[in-house]
């Protein structure tokens, strides 16, 4: 079973695919892709560690998501979060042939996976549209991976003031 989990900041979304992790029966590996780079993350970071269950295995990837899950131990639920720190990170390299070979990596390997994985994403797109090039860039390159990765899911899941709400 693969899962999309898509809201806002704040929405629940963090806590509801978490607690689809525990609910799996199987030993968890989460994926962390935030990098601490302000005190503001930093103390994001901080809180999630210290609600995540401490039986969990964490791998630390900002860049290589694909190659990440690929590499995680058969029979585990693997648990990604976020989607969208790890697009972040991709567009600051500013380096095309990295974002697209990234993308493609993370294809394959959710198309590949066989172990009960579960993404978390931002959903940003459903405002105004940005001014800056850059975040255009973002919004855009967010909404087609959110449409790439649903396509592969078994299932989607939009939160929205900590309800979930099932699109597939």
């Amino acid at each position: 079973m693969k899962s999309l989990i898509l809201g806002g900041v704040k929405s629940g979304k963090s806590r509801y695919a978490e607690q689809l992790a525990n609910d799996s029966g199987r030993p968890v590996t989460i994926i962390a892709t935030a990098t601490g780079d302000d005190a503001g993350m930093r103390a994001r970071i901080a809180r999630h560690q210290a609600e995540r269950n401490p039986q969990w295995q964490l791998v630390e990837e900002p860049l290589r998501l694909g190659e990440a899950i690929a590499g995680i131990e058969e029979g585990h639920c693997v648990l990604v979060d976020c989607l969208t720190l790890w697009l972040t990170n991709l567009l600051m390299l500013d380096s095309e042939d990295s974002l697209n070979g990234e993308l493609q990596s993370l294809k394959t390997a959710v198309q590949d996976c066989r172990h009960r994985l579960v993404m978390v994403s931002n959903e940003t797109s459903m405002g105004i549209v940005p001014l800056g090039e850059l975040s255009r860039r973002f919004c855009d390159e967010a909404g087609l991976l959110h449409q790439s990765m649903a396509q592969h899911c078994d299932e989607v899941v939009l939160m929205v003031a900590g309800l979930c709400h099932r699109l597939k």
